[in-house]
């Protein structure tokens, strides 16, 4: 067998191992099951109380909020006023109950391609919403109704200090008033304030930007004889496990960065940490200056960042009995003097993870580290600088599509230097398979002999063998990277390229069993087992690329490794059907590059691939001339 098909075998056993690994390793995972009850222990300061299933507190416990499915008239957010919130980025509201952020809608994002459908709901209340209450007509995120979803929402308050009346400080169940502002929007803040009627008074301040950053400054103006003390926090509620998509090569769940170091934990391992302080499985982070917690989703993420340069405590925990995930940021304590104020700053994101948008917060207001809460996955090394790349082709070129493309093109030219050796080694290695089957004759059956006197050819004609394989393995970081760029990218969301692909990061859904959608039946769904049958057009196209790179080169002698070259494209054309249309678009440019530079080298090299003795040769059981003749090319 000559090097040219052992390459290519190499090729495509590399890329079998790739998509078997896939489906070995990256299969859905089944939900956790609920841990039973955990015992108490110490070292862990008191969880912030938050309201119980009767609207009341539960103080210095795991927090317990009401189920999905408790009653309006026993949930204080049910019937509470609200606050509108209004910007290009976001509708919504915040409930005077607490002065949750608990309700949100991204309106650049639609939950699917329908130019009618429903906006993608980040935030739920924990009842459902009584749009009377709304403060303000234009509270749009009210009047749009609420998509049935598990409450998850954002809440601000105090911790009392030791030997302080916790009812002195506003609880997650407090009814807030307010004090100005009519609908939260970017440049017109709301105030809402609480007085406890012992002499403290206490604000929360509302700002947002014209995307996902809200501003949050708690503060405490005390008129009382007495220094008053109190910890500000923030939570992130989550009630049940969402519906994740349950991929090995995805990280959904919390997410944070404190110090400098990442901090990723799946659903299902929050449930399995250490309980602390009978709040639950727990895990407590002191940050001393830098940091951030929340929850991330594939493209949508909530996060809660003390300004920069404080230091706070990151948790992240779970609540059994009431099955709440939670994370929090717990501020040092403050103390006012009587007479005076203080007040304690933070951010809270709720939108979709847009790099470019992230980015810049992580240069103004500062929040340190935020572009990873993107998952880059183990090549981030790779993944970063590529989806770079891809984002500035994208603004370029203003079409993902053909930004990919562009991609392609630039990624096989950094490579070029390595693959013009390999074909030239190839070139070589042709010239040199006439005195290789002397060497064969000769030696008979000594291997040892063979073997030696090959690596003395070798060496004298200054062939390396094994120089067709590093493009090759190359290709396996990059393809890994440029999947996970396409995969967790919400630029890639809904992202055209032309014709029949309107998403990118979706499947193409041609299929061959309706003829392209000329015949009236629908094409197998994804899940079902006749999709991987269901032969796109990306796909049948991506087959034949790799049928005509193989093309390149004789087949091999041998009938059993000839059998795996004629099989091996159509089982790629099957197995990647179901991928991401902007991946299968990325290896049709790719292969086609690789078939132009293949071709052209080698035949300035005078030894042009017989591509169509080759098809003719593949299609009878008599070897071509090629085949018969090894070292002969067509054409100098």
């Amino acid at each position: 067998m000559n090097d040219n098909n052992r390459n290519m075998i190499l090729a495509m056993v590399l890329s079998a191992l790739v998509m078997i690994g896939w489906a070995i390793f990256f299969p859905s995972q089944p939900a956790p099951e609920t841990p039973a009850a955990v015992s108490q222990t110490e070292g862990m300061p008191a969880a912030p109380a938050l309201p119980n299933a009767a609207g009341g507190a539960t103080a210095g416990a795991a927090p317990e909020l009401a189920a999905g499915a408790a009653q309006a008239s026993n949930d204080p957010s049910a019937s509470a006023a609200r606050v509108g919130i209004s910007s290009p980025a976001l509708k919504g509201s915040i409930s005077l109950a607490g002065g949750r952020v608990d309700d949100l809608e991204l309106i650049g994002y639609r939950e699917t391609l329908d130019e009618n459908s429903p906006f993608v709901r980040l935030l739920s209340p924990t009842a459902g919403l009584d749009l009377a209450a709304v403060g303000s007509p234009a509270a749009p995120g009210a009047n749009s109704g609420l998509t049935i979803q598990k409450p998850y929402y954002a809440v601000y308050g105090w911790m009392a200090a030791a030997g302080t009346d916790p009812a002195l400080v506003p609880s997650p169940a407090t009814i807030w008033q307010l004090e100005s502002g009519e609908t939260l929007s970017p440049g017109n803040p709301v105030t809402l304030v609480w007085d406890n009627g012992a002499g403290q008074t206490f604000r929360r301040i509302f700002e947002l930007d014209d995307k996902f950053l809200f501003t949050v400054t708690q503060s405490i103006e005390n008129k009382g004889d007495a220094a008053f003390s109190a910890a500000p926090y923030g939570i992130l509620a989550r009630h049940g496990k969402p519906d994740t998509q349950n991929y090995f090569v995805l990280h959904e769940g919390a997410v944070g960065m404190t110090d400098g170091s990442l901090l990723e934990l799946k659903y299902n391992k929050i449930t399995e940490l250490s309980p602390i302080n009978g709040e639950g499985p727990a895990e407590v982070i002191n940050v001393t200056e830098n940091g951030w917690i929340g929850f991330t989703d594939k493209y949508w993420m909530t996060t809660l960042a003390p300004a920069p340069g404080t230091a706070f405590t990151a948790v992240v925990k779970y609540a059994p009995g009431a099955d709440i995930y939670q994370t929090e940021a717990r501020m040092p304590m403050v103390t006012v003097a009587p007479g005076a104020n203080a007040s304690s700053s933070s951010y809270l994101f709720a939108g979709a993870k847009v790099w470019e948008t992230i980015n810049g917060y992580q240069d103004t207001p500062g929040i340190q580290g935020f572009v990873d809460s993107i998952d880059w996955g183990w090549f981030y090394f790779l993944t970063k600088p590529i989806f770079r790349l891809l984002h500035w082709l994208h603004g370029m070129i203003g079409n993902m599509g053909w930004s990919i493309i562009a991609l392609t093109v630039i990624l096989k030219m950094i490579v070029f230097p390595l693959a013009r050796k390999s074909y030239i080694s190839m070139a070589k290695m042709k010239e040199l398979q006439p005195e290789m089957e002397a060497i064969k004759a000769r030696t008979g059956d000594d291997r040892m002999k063979y073997q030696k006197e090959i690596m003395e050819l070798y060496k004298t004609q200054k062939v390396n063998p094994a120089a067709g394989c590093l493009p090759v393995l190359l290709q396996i970081p990059i393809f890994f990277s440029l999947y996970k760029v396409i995969f967790v990218t919400i630029e890639l969301r809904h992202a055209p390229w032309l014709g029949w692909i309107h998403d990118l990061s979706a499947p193409d859904p041609t299929s061959l069993w309706n003829i392209f959608g000329l015949l009236p039946w629908a094409a197998p769904g994804q899940g079902s087992m006749l999709h991987s049958f269901s032969l796109p057009v990306l796909a049948i196209v991506l087959g034949i690329s790799m049928w005509m790179q193989q093309k390149l080169n004789p087949a091999p002698a041998d009938p059993a490794q000839k059998m795996i070259f004629a099989w091996m494209p159509w089982i790629f054309m099957l197995m990647l059907g179901g991928f991401a249309s902007g991946l299968v678009l990325y290896w049709i440019a790719n292969n086609t590059i690789t078939i132009i530079q293949q071709y052209t080298i080698m035949s300035m090299h005078g030894h042009r691939p017989d591509i169509f003795g080759n098809i003719k040769a593949g299609m009878s059981k008599r070897p071509s001339k090629a085949e018969s003749k090894p070292g002969k090319g067509k054409g100098k």
